[in-house]
């Protein structure tokens, strides 16, 4: 079966080298360090979604709080956690009228040996993906990750702001 999504090879060493050895990605782009230059899609002042460098979906999103906080559920008060569950359901419902879509995925990654800050995974299932390509296929980078200019992920962001502010 052909993949319906344009995949370009993605080079895992060196991105598990990077997640491990420097600084904190989701840190970095908060304080809007230039080497990483993300599409930001939202920002409240306490939370920050943005397009992901290396997605595996087209739309795909990574939602999370400004503060570096490293555990889903011990780290947050309920409240907090409501609140950002919240804006990963504001997110996704933004991204479901941006992109083609068939199911959203929802996921909290990361590891204390490596992408540590806490964040959630929001990611557009296209229409038409065959079974075996869906699910955790689907969300490997391993498998290749989705080619686009940095007009089409500009594009892609603007889209989704506006669908957030509708």
């Amino acid at each position: 079966m052909t993949d319906p999504i344009k995949r370009v090879p993605f080079d895992v060493e060196s991105y598990i080298r990077r997640s491990r050895t420097g600084p904190c990605f989701i840190c970095a782009i908060v304080s809007r360090d230039p080497a990483q230059p993300e599409e930001i899609v939202y920002d409240d002042g306490e939370h920050i979604a943005f397009l992901a460098r290396f997605a595996s979906l087209p739309g795909y999103v990574l939602v999370a709080p400004k503060a570096h906080i490293e555990h889903v559920v011990r780290d947050l008060t309920e409240d907090q956690f409501v609140t950002v569950m919240r804006i990963v359901r504001r997110v996704a419902l933004a991204l479901e009228a941006s992109v083609p879509c068939e199911r959203t995925y929802l996921l909290s990654l990361g590891s204390q040996q490596g992408n540590a800050h806490l964040h959630w995974h929001v990611a557009a299932l296209p229409p038409g993906v065959p079974y075996e390509q869906q699910q955790y296929h689907a969300l490997m980078a391993e498998n290749g990750i989705v080619e686009h200019t940095p007009e089409e992920a500009a594009a892609l962001a603007t889209a989704i702001r506006n669908a957030l502010d509708a």
